[in-house]
């Protein structure tokens, strides 16, 4: 007669001590739902820092008026950046020098230099440096990767993507002018090619790798009160000739509008407002996300990526568990800083490690 052998129990999993830096709308309506929804038994946010005046209260959690405070609540693992632009750089450096892990807004890093200066402050502390490239989990790029790699519509040849707004988010105004932080060089550091074309970049990549050249256009189309770009185009070309991808990026549209196509040797795919199509073999396959695309839902997409920024702070080797997200930073940020290249002198600029 035998009897099941007793099995000893699972180690409870880990759980981190994170704080937010910054306390406005993104932080509010995405990072934190994020972080304390499904996260909640992984995750605990031990404090909100932000030294604007008047910051609303954030739901009970303690609010820090400055970063230094933070050694008050150790032990805290990792920093979750959601400031302006400009200070990125600058907080990744000093979040993996204080010994944290750290998760960025997009764009961490603006240029390979950059890049290089993250990268080298990771391995120095030996911790998990990750971008909030959370456009990877939108629902319907989900499906739209799954058809291409399915060989949906066969080898694709032309994509287009294009993003259409009526103005910069506004989120905290940079002055008593009321134009948008994202509309000043000193806060934003670019226009909407920064803001927007960061996503799409990384989105391209994960698909067709470095492209071997971009062309690009930029300029104030009706915000002539923004000192950045609120209007920008961009031609990616491949070695060969033989796939060509668009770009446009626009904060002077009249409605808010999304749009992907891809155009492939047995079909298509298109993407425009809340609807996805596949085309091939004379039919058309009809997919309606308009729901999961509303911004009430993004703190879905944010639970994914937080996910798995969990995952790598799980991993024992975390220098390896850097290795991929610090890469992801550097090859956006070197497409984007070859971009403006092109944009300021007119020429087509070739992408080193392009193929």
């Amino acid at each position: 007669m035998s009897s099941a052998m007793a099995t000893p129990a699972s180690p409870e999993p880990k759980r981190y001590r994170g704080a937010v830096i910054g306390a406005g709308g993104i932080a509010r309506q995405s990072h934190l739902p994020a972080l304390r929804g499904a996260l909640g038994a992984r995750v605990e946010v031990v404090a909100v820092v932000d030294s604007a005046a008047n910051v609303p209260p954030v739901d009970g959690i303690p609010l820090l008026p400055h970063r230094d405070r933070l050694r008050d609540l150790a032990p805290v693992d990792f920093i979750d950046i959601c400031t302006p632009t400009a200070s990125h750089l600058e907080l990744t450096v000093w979040g993996l020098e204080q010994g944290y892990h750290v998760v960025c807004e997009k764009p961490v890093a603006l240029t390979r230099a950059e890049a290089g200066r993250i990268a080298a402050a990771a391995r120095a502390s030996g911790r998990v440096v990750m971008p909030c490239h959370q456009y990877r989990y939108n629902p319907v790029w989900v499906r739209v990767k799954e058809w291409l790699a399915a060989g949906a519509i066969g080898p694709w040849h032309l994509a287009e993507f294009s993003v259409y707004r009526v103005a910069a988010d506004p989120g905290r105004e940079a002055g008593g002018d009321g134009t948008p932080w994202r509309g000043t060089s000193a806060a934003g550091r670019g226009g909407v090619l920064l803001d927007h074309g960061t996503h799409l970049v990384y989105q391209l990549l994960d698909i067709a790798g470095l492209p071997s050249a971009v062309g690009a256009w930029t300029g104030r189309l009706r915000h002539t009160g923004y000192e950045v770009e609120d209007t920008a185009s961009l031609r990616f070309e491949y070695s060969g000739g033989a796939r060509l991808v668009t770009m446009f990026f626009t904060w002077a549209a009249r409605t808010r509008e999304n749009r992907i196509r891809f155009v492939g040797e047995g079909g298509s795919i298109e993407w425009a407002g809340g609807e996805l199509r596949l085309e091939r073999a004379g039919r058309v396959e009809r997919h309606d996300f308009s729901a999961e695309l509303e911004k009430t839902a993004y703190h879905r997409w944010f639970a994914c990526l937080f996910e798995a920024f969990v995952a790598a702070l799980d991993r024992a080797d975390a220098i390896a568990a850097t290795g991929p997200f610090v890469e992801d930073i550097r090859r956006v940020a070197g497409v984007v800083e070859d971009a403006y290249a092109a944009a300021r002198t007119g020429r087509t600029v070739a992408i080193p490690g392009g193929v």
